[in-house]
């Protein structure tokens, strides 16, 4: 990999970390907090939009690697172009609430704006046999990038857990699209990465700045669009990031189901994801988020890297560790309905939900 994108990398996290921290003081001096309601999880008023920082850090750094030649251009405008139409719409939701049908349709649109410069869903191989998806690949695409886009809102609910989840799929990712030999990947996730990491210095246990929609909807379609790059590169690519982001997709799935199967209205705030469950069980969020990036380093990195590794196994395996992982969701409380006793605040520091 080239030095000139670990110095775009590195100034990205540098960037980053003074963004947040200026972020912070307008938050604060402008009163832009989140506030604790019955169904928040933390206690005070906490400064939010923080997710900005990682916004423009990586949207710059993509910028210039792109004027360095590491990434093509039609890779830099699906980045750009939706991740910021999800940023914008992200900030309007965290000054004044937008209809869950209007940021929808926005995220709807970025994902196809994506798949139009990236040329829709490449060939997936699922053992020896590789499938188009044609015509038809479009739809599941854009349905698969708005799901991630939000799913990465809806699991941003502890201090820190969203951007170090973020992080390790991004710097992991790095090590996948160099196996995979995908160097404009593997460059524009360093960068991703290393601004999530600038972010995660001040929203790490307890959280100084949450990071708002702003930010939670970007990292989620970011990620989407370079596996979507990286499935461009081989045919194997998509059950890799999928094993990496295992944790966060199954717990949102799960949890989505679980609440629609009861009637709920699944776009209102609610503290029944398994990562919720356990920080109010365990009373600590360091202790879920330690938990969660231990999973991912030692679970879902192998799994990643084993399908990467042996293609003609990637489905089955890939399979297999999504409904271990669901099962082990489901133990931890996924989607399970709060009695009333256990709708009211805990004596825990937690993020927006």
């Amino acid at each position: 990999m080239s030095s000139w994108n670990w110095v775009i990398a590195v100034t990205a996290a540098v960037v980053s970390v003074a963004v947040t921290g200026w972020v912070r003081r307008q938050a604060l001096a402008r009163l832009w907090l989140d506030v604790p309601t019955a169904r928040s999880s933390h206690q005070a008023p906490t400064p939010r939009g923080g997710g900005l920082a990682i916004v423009v850090a990586s949207a710059a750094g993509f910028v210039a690697l792109w004027a360095v030649g590491a990434i093509d251009w039609r890779l830099l405008v699906a980045l750009l172009g939706g991740g910021c139409a999800v940023a914008w719409i992200g900030f309007r939701d965290d000054r004044r609430p937008v209809r869950p049908a209007v940021r929808l349709a926005v995220h709807l649109a970025a994902a196809a704006w994506a798949l139009a410069w990236l040329g829709g869903v490449p060939p997936v191989q699922f053992g020896a046999k590789v499938v188009e998806f044609g015509v038809a690949g479009y739809l599941l695409g854009v349905l698969a990038i708005g799901w991630v886009t939000n799913l990465f809102n809806f699991m941003d609910g502890i201090d820190g857990i969203a951007a170090s989840e973020a992080s390790f799929m991004a710097l992991a990712g790095v090590l996948l699209a160099a196996y995979l030999a995908a160097p404009d990947v593997a460059a524009a996730s360093l960068v991703f990465g290393a601004a999530c990491l600038g972010f995660l210095a001040w929203n790490w246990p307890p959280a100084r700045i949450f990071m708002g929609d702003v930010g939670s909807g970007y990292l989620g379609y970011v990620i989407a669009v370079l596996a979507l790059a990286a499935m461009g590169h081989s045919p194997v690519a998509l059950f890799a990031w999928l094993a990496l982001g295992a944790l966060f997709f199954v717990d949102a799935t799960v949890t989505l189901a679980r609440r629609l199967l009861r009637g709920e209205r699944v776009h209102h705030a609610h503290r029944s994801h398994a990562y919720q469950w356990l920080s109010r069980r365990w009373g600590s969020h360091r202790a879920v988020t330690l938990g969660a990036i231990w999973f991912n380093l030692v679970v879902l990195l192998p799994v990643a890297g084993f399908c990467a590794a042996y293609p003609e196994f990637a489905a089955p395996v890939l399979g297999t560790t999504l409904v271990l992982t669901a099962l082990l969701a489901l133990l931890a409380g996924s989607g399970r309905a709060e009695r009333p006793q256990e709708a009211a605040p805990r004596a825990v520091r937690t993020s927006k939900e």
